[in-house]
């Protein structure tokens, strides 16, 4: 049975894989979970529905985390539907698919940072924001996963 809580924990690119599993996970230690996705709605959604069937809380909320205004609705939807921010797992990634050095493009490079980096780093100033005792929040925590994808270069 999943227990009450009113913190809430935002789970980037949680539409499936490790992101899918934590935000289960999140919900059975009681926790009220923002499924982000980019562009899987209907496996966010999916998500979101068996933890509230579960009776727990959770939103689907779409974001691209390569867009700093995404970043911002995502953070404040989450907030409003689901209640404090108390933690951030920072999951969401890209490869910015395999090619020889001699065939990456730009665009791919500006994808591949804009995700695993800068998306990462601003969605951890908007937790800081929200959860830091300096800034009136109650602490939290911020959780960065990344997958073996990162090895293969």
């Amino acid at each position: 049975m999943i227990q009450e809580n009113a913190n809430t924990v935002i789970i980037t690119g949680a539409s499936r894989g490790i992101g899918a599993a934590a935000a289960r996970l999140a919900a059975v230690h009681g926790f009220s979970v923002a499924v982000n996705h980019a562009t899987g709605a209907l496996e966010a959604e999916t998500i979101a529905r068996g933890i509230r069937e579960q009776g727990g809380k959770a939103a689907a909320i779409q974001a691209d985390i390569a867009c700093e205004a995404d970043i911002l609705r995502l953070f404040s939807e989450a907030e409003r539907e689901l209640g404090p921010i108390c933690g951030l797992v920072n999951n969401a990634g890209v490869t910015g698919g395999f090619a020889r050095v001699d065939a990456v493009t730009a665009q791919a490079l500006e994808r591949l940072f804009a995700v695993n980096v800068t998306g990462a780093i601003l969605c951890a100033r908007e937790a800081v924001k929200r959860m830091s005792t300096r800034h009136g929040g109650k602490g939290g925590a911020i959780v960065n996963l990344s997958s073996l994808a990162a090895r293969t270069g």
